[in-house]
């Protein structure tokens, strides 16, 4: 992909959050199914990253398990940010900040050096090029613990014949299909107004060539979310180079959800 429709593309993406945040928001105010199924077996003493924190719904949700760790939020949405920390009393572990994760130095604000867990639920489709995902990704590893893990979610929006019949042609923002990428779409918004958002489909085959090609291995992978419980590709990876001792603070295999 060309760097100047990589970057359209991601102003596309930053214009909608901060347009539409509160709608957003109002639609993110429990968890996904996916999510929750691994905040279950998060240790309650770890340091955590959470990449595209958005509204914070997940630090809320954590601090109810009685989470003792240190949590960073990242996000590039100003107005998200502002309602995340909305949280009464805010632990002085916990951090919301201001990050684009498409910048190269995107981590400069980080507090901590490494972190235990790194999260990125539903925030690696919404970056465009392959270039950017690897760059991300190793960047992500340099900021993992050597037995920590990275945690993902990736939409699986085509699973859905609702969201599928949404996608619009890429001429609405003046690109032809010839100028992104296999697997990127543009899908329309219709609370609180009409707006566009650039999505990537990840396959499994894609993310297992992205793993390796960054230094992971992919631990564990599951399908949830959604009415058909199919709308959400989880995966849990580790550096490729470890192996975990048993005091690591790896995800026990317990508290899966039905």
């Amino acid at each position: 992909m060309e760097p100047a429709v990589a970057q359209r593309l991601i102003a596309l993406n930053n214009q909608f959050y901060q347009t539409f945040a509160r709608p957003f928001s109002a639609t993110r105010q429990r968890l996904q199914p996916g999510v929750l199924r691994i905040l279950k077996r998060l240790p309650r003493e770890v340091n955590i990253l959470d990449l595209g924190c958005g509204n914070g719904e997940f630090f809320r949700a954590l601090t109810r398990t009685g989470f003792s760790g240190h949590y960073i939020g990242l996000d590039f949405s100003p107005a998200l940010l502002e309602i995340a920390a909305e949280h009464p009393g805010l632990p002085g572990q916990a951090k919301f900040l201001i990050a684009d994760l498409a910048e190269l130095e995107w981590d400069a604000p980080l507090p901590l050096a490494t972190f235990d867990f790194i999260l990125a639920f539903a925030v690696l489709h919404h970056l465009p090029g392959s270039d950017l995902h690897q760059r991300l990704l190793a960047k992500i590893r340099s900021r993992l613990a050597p037995d920590g893990s990275y945690i993902l979610s990736a939409w699986q929006f085509l699973n859905s014949p609702r969201l599928a019949s949404r996608l619009q042609p890429w001429d609405r923002i003046g690109l032809a299909a010839d100028q992104v990428e296999p697997g990127d779409y543009l899908l329309d918004w219709r609370q609180g107004g009409s707006g566009l958002r650039y999505v990537h489909q990840f396959d499994s085959d894609e993310l297992h060539s992205l793993a390796r090609a960054s230094g992971f291995t992919i631990m564990e992978e599951f399908l949830s979310d959604g009415e058909n419980g199919r709308l959400g590709l989880y995966q849990v990876w580790q550096p490729t180079i470890h192996s975990l001792p048993p005091s690591a603070p790896a995800l026990p295999d317990n508290n899966r959800d039905g």
